[in-house]
């Protein structure tokens, strides 16, 4: 079974969904805030988890529990580790098994699988032997194991493979595109790109059109485009598989707001969708629109412009560790998330309101963007070991495993 290892740098702050709380660590512990910027619960956690569904695991002298939104206990700290909720339904370590509970922390008794991995959408992966299938919030299956792999539900659809071809479902177990593929891309707007043999294009109802040259597609995101490679440029393709803006980027980035961020030799700037730079490409970096109107640049450091290409905030503000780009720039919401971006300074992190402005005028030890739903642990040690990812089946040595990283 792949360990996941979460580090000090990357440990931080969780966006409640329903409470708009948030994990922040300072002085060596970890509390809630409020996007006021006062702690609503004081820091006084070793280790802790983001809220979900209006409750937190919180370790206390080696054990988890949940707590609600005032701190209070709900479910006592009686569990080896634990994940967040999901769908009403949280995996638990009880002693050396890992189970489900309920919001009450009651036990559930779920199908035979050799396995537990979390909810999503509604669905649970379940594996027999190398095959993987699907339950729901009932502990009912509603998919026998028969994929090799299914991945990840995104917006209600996984990609699944069967004999090294891949397809589409849902979350009922229904085929809406028959396992067929080389490869294949996320389900939007009940069209996807694919690869046959060496040959990329796009499917839609049941059809596979070829893409004229493409040498690479990448996922359709807000819009109804998508960039894609020919002759090892970059351009853009629309739903049908149409080359809309011409191949000759050196890279480029998706679509939001009607702007995308292209690069020419070393150079990022934003076209629309005529192939018009509205923004000049004059910056080192550049990322895409958040649903704000503010997206972030970068010249030395980073900061943000408006749809106009005015810069609203210096570039004066770090937004990575350790070499990569965190979790500020996921799916569509980049940038700005829930009306703030997460940013560093001067070695600690704080949060930036669209003026400029610094979230409580705090800066702390450790910090993640608001978000809803994703995991985040923060943890005391150096590094520690996380809860086996629920998402990933870890096969015996004979067996693939059952979900790794988009194909």
């Amino acid at each position: 079974m792949k360990k996941t290892f979460i580090f000090l740098l990357l440990a931080g702050i969780q966006f409640v969904n329903s409470q708009e709380l948030a994990l922040v660590k300072k002085n060596s512990k970890i509390g809630y805030i409020s996007k006021d910027g006062s702690f609503k619960i004081e820091p006084q956690y070793k280790s802790a988890k983001s809220f979900s569904e209006g409750l937190a695991a919180v370790e206390d002298n080696g054990k988890w529990g949940f707590i609600d939104a005032k701190g209070s206990w709900v479910i006592p700290a009686s569990f080896n580790n634990a994940k967040e909720f999901n769908n009403g339904i949280a995996v638990v370590q009880k002693e050396k098994d890992w189970v489900y509970i309920n919001t009450k922390g009651e036990i559930l008794k779920a199908p035979a699988t050799e396995k537990i991995f979390d909810f999503n959408d509604g669905v649970a992966f379940i594996r027999q032997g190398d095959k993987i299938g699907l339950i729901n919030t009932k502990m009912t299956v509603v998919l026998e194991p028969k994929y090799d792999q299914i991945k990840p539900f995104e917006n209600g659809f996984a990609r699944v493979e069967s004999n090294k071809k891949w397809g589409i479902i849902n979350t009922s177990g229904k085929e809406l595109i028959t396992p067929a593929y080389d490869e294949i891309g996320n389900y939007f707007k009940s069209t996807t790109w694919a690869r046959k043999d060496k040959t990329f294009g796009i499917v839609s109802s049941g059809n596979f059109i070829a893409v004229d040259g493409a040498e690479k597609i990448w996922d359709f995101e807000t819009q109804d485009l998508t960039y894609a490679k020919k002759n090892g440029k970059i351009g853009f393709i629309d739903l049908k598989g149409n080359w809309t803006i011409l191949p000759i980027y050196d890279k480029a980035k998706a679509f939001s707001k009607n702007l995308a961020p292209v690069c020419v030799g070393s150079k990022w700037g934003y076209i629309n969708p005529k192939a018009e730079f509205v923004i000049p490409p004059t910056y080192s970096d550049a990322e895409v629109f958040s649903s704000n109107g503010l997206a972030p640049v970068k010249e030395k450091n980073w900061g943000f412009i408006n749809e106009s290409g005015k810069l609203v905030i210096p570039t004066q503000y770090g937004i990575t560790s350790n070499g990569f780009v965190i979790a500020l720039f996921v799916q569509q919401d980049k940038g700005f998330m829930n009306g703030l971006a997460r940013v560093k300074n001067e070695g600690k992190w704080g949060f930036l309101r669209p003026d400029g402005t610094v979230l409580g005028n705090q800066w702390f030890e450790n910090a993640e963007v608001f978000s809803k739903g994703a995991e985040k642990t923060i943890v005391n040690e150096v590094a520690a070991e996380s809860p086996k990812p629920a998402v990933k089946p870890a096969a015996k040595p004979t067996a693939k495993p059952a979900a790794k990283k988009k194909k």
